[in-house]
């Protein structure tokens, strides 16, 4: 990834990803690359992106309503944002530098 992993904006945070469906289990990781976030569902019928949705729901206590993904919703390289995050929070919440 090129880009930066992170973006601040007034009303929330935008995050670059890629996500690796059929997972063992729900984790984000650091990468030399960036942020990588493994989801146990299956990249059919929108349940990868529903499910990526729901882990940062769940781990930022944040409603599903504030995130949406606003670029890559088919491809494994996502943007996100998240309204109402910021990245110092986001970073100590899963523990990453």
């Amino acid at each position: 990834m090129t880009k930066k992993t992170f973006e601040q904006k007034e009303d929330g945070l935008i995050v670059r990803i890629k996500i690796v469906p059929n997972a063992s289990k729900n984790e984000l990781v650091q990468t030399p690359d960036g942020l990588k976030v493994r989801i146990t569902a299956q990249p059919i019928e929108n349940k990868a992106n529903k499910a990526l949705i729901d882990f940062f729901s769940k781990n930022l206590k944040l409603p599903k309503t504030g995130i949406r993904i606003i670029k890559g919703e088919l491809n494994k390289e996502k943007t996100l944002f998240i309204a109402g995050a910021d990245e110092e929070s986001f970073k100590l919440k899963f523990g990453i530098e």
